[in-house]
């Protein structure tokens, strides 16, 4: 089968140059001030600018309010906002219309259930991202990007009318695993391409899309 994969959380030129040379089909830029991850409005788009056509750049936001995803927008020539925070379908739709960009809702999941919800997002969304919801026990959590699986199988079996990736723990020596269990198209990592929290590393780039496109 084959399948693709987003690089997110990129903040350095290095790792834009092995996103590219990787075949990568998405590049996610953090706009969330917590992140180790995050880039000003201004740092990402110096790092997309040189972009090829068939990389789709990603915003990241969670929970943001208008004002500041009108600043990232307006600086940055972002073609997807990824709501990766408790935005309701409602939310997802007015930013749709108010942006004009493609609109991915990520679904935090820990059981069956949560995959459920993704159900209330795809009349608003044009992609859905399932990650890992992050275990109550673990500190200073983000929403995302925390290097935590949950279990691929309960995406078995499942279709959604919209297009949808897997993200949460996956990395080179797993992906194949993660793609045939939850049936996935295109992967989404960030921590397992780093050396250090907020750090990418271009040679784990390198290799972890050269492990998808094995597949």
């Amino acid at each position: 089968m084959t399948v693709t994969a987003k690089i997110c959380g990129v903040n350095s030129m290095a790792a834009v140059r092995a996103v590219v040379a990787g075949g990568a089909s998405h590049v996610g830029f953090v706009f969330y001030p917590p992140s180790p991850r995050f880039v000003t409005p201004e740092q990402a788009a110096d790092l997309m600018a040189d972009l090829p056509d068939s990389i789709i750049p990603v915003g990241l936001f969670v929970d943001a309010e208008d004002d500041w995803i009108d600043t990232v927008c307006t600086a940055a020539p972002l073609r997807m906002l990824q709501l990766h925070g408790k935005e309701t379908p409602e939310r997802a739709a007015v930013l749709k219309a108010r942006h004009n960009r493609l609109i991915m809702k990520a679904v935090s999941v820990a059981g069956a259930s949560d995959v459920d919800r993704a159900d209330d997002y795809t009349d608003a969304a044009d992609w859905l991202l399932f990650d890992a919801k992050p275990p109550s026990t673990m500190t200073d959590a983000l929403p995302g990007g925390n290097a935590v699986q949950f279990d691929w199988s309960l995406m078995a079996g499942r279709t959604w009318p919209i297009p949808w990736m897997l993200a949460g723990g996956i990395d080179a020596e797993n992906v194949a695993r993660a793609a045939r269990e939850a049936n996935a198209r295109v992967v989404d990592v960030s921590s397992s391409v780093e050396d250090a929290p907020g750090v990418k590393s271009p040679e784990k780039i390198t290799e972890f899309l050269a492990a998808v496109a094995a597949l």
